[in-house]
């Protein structure tokens, strides 16, 4: 099988030869330690969502159309000092970060966020002038070339790249989770019209696309829970967002897309039914701290959504029984149901040593192989 019969297969709940073998990547501070204890410097392409030889991680393919501010904010740093920097980011957004720690970008703790581009329905009115669908450079200068590549690939191929549109993420994004979690009460009716520019915007941008590839999935990065559940009931979420993921969705697969992937950390097990009535097909990270077990909510929803992820770091970083019991305990439950691509619940942190990140891959590839 290749690897975009695999997916899709694995996905439909079907047979495969071998389990996808999917990972999402490392903090900077993971990567720097294990150079110190032994990965050559020479080998390694950091973008796991697109593959890694050196690592056996399957390769996927991305279509890298830009659905961003266009043009973006100017990066403009507003105070520093030797611990911290307060910036307004190219979205618009006002961080105070600590850069003690930093490493490759990743720092090691949240930013505060201190504003955002969009108070009011004046504000928003600006900020649509950013995103225009039909500006030329959203799109890669060589698409056509990529077009004529992708026809022939044997990879899944995803709308979009990882982590670029969500109906949730971009409203919080303009607006803030605190402010927006006021706005869906004292103006509903702004809240819905920034939903619906957002599908309008998305469906335009990719009509095009839509009518020159045949993708395989579309992602929506939402992340929006937490550890203690949902940052929107579900309530909220019938009211504001699921006609709109029914319209993405209905457009997206008369186009002939198969597969529609949500991105949350946190705990979503009470949305899960409306996400399943939206069109989504696969759940993922699937974050540990936050007890979404794969294993248990198969149980619950049989055939009619898949997992990805589900992989608890914490075991991971302990030792090789843990490892072991780990992935077992995930994987070999639901190795014959199908619908279930096991991988680390989030990015790899640095309490991950190389050994025990390569035993890690060891047995995981072993088990997905049916060994």
């Amino acid at each position: 099988m290749t690897d975009r019969e695999r997916m899709d297969r694995i996905l439909s709940f079907k047979d495969v030869d071998k389990i996808p073998n999917y990972e999402l990547g490392c903090w900077g501070q993971t990567i720097e330690r294990w150079y110190n204890e032994g990965l050559p410097r020479d080998v390694v392409y950091w973008n796991w969502f697109e593959g890694e030889p050196f690592f056996h991680i399957s390769k996927r393919g991305f279509a890298c159309i830009n659905p961003h501010m266009i043009p973006p904010f100017e990066y403009e740093v507003l105070e520093e000092t030797e611990r911290y920097m307060v910036a307004r980011n190219i979205h618009g957004v006002v961080t105070k970060a600590l850069k003690e720690g930093t490493v490759r970008g990743s720092r090691m703790s949240m930013d505060q966020y201190i504003s955002f581009p969009v108070t009011d329905r004046k504000s928003f009115n600006e900020i649509k002038k950013r995103y225009n669908p039909f500006s030329p450079v959203r799109y890669p200068l060589w698409w056509d070339q990529w077009v004529n590549i992708w026809r022939k690939r044997d990879y899944p191929l995803c709308l979009l790249s990882n982590a670029t549109f969500g109906l949730y993420s971009r409203l919080r994004e303009w607006v803030g989770t605190e402010n927006l979690s006021y706005l869906f009460y004292d103006d509903p009716v702004l809240v819905e019209e920034m939903i619906e520019f957002n599908t309008e915007f998305l469906l335009n941008l990719l009509e095009k696309a839509l009518t020159e590839v045949q993708f395989d999935y579309f992602n929506f990065f939402e992340d929006f829970a937490g550890k203690g559940g949902p940052l929107i009931s579900p309530r909220i979420f019938k009211k504001f967002f699921l006609p709109y993921y029914k319209k993405i969705i209905e457009r997206f697969k008369k186009a002939g897309i198969k597969h529609f992937w949500l991105d949350s950390d946190g705990d979503v097990r009470v949305l899960i039914p409306l996400i399943i009535e939206a069109g989504i097909t696969c759940i993922w990270p699937m974050e540990q701290a936050a007890d979404m077990d794969p294993v248990k909510l198969r149980k619950e929803y049989g055939n009619s959504i898949a997992f990805a992820g589900g992989i608890d770091k914490r075991e991971i970083a302990k030792g090789k029984k843990e490892i072991e019991k780990e992935l077992s305990d995930k994987i070999l439950p639901l190795l014959d149901k199908g619908g279930y691509i096991p991988h680390l619940d989030h990015t790899f942190p640095p309490e991950i040593s190389y050994n025990n990140f390569l035993y890690y891959l060891e047995i995981k590839e072993k088990l997905l192989s049916g060994k």
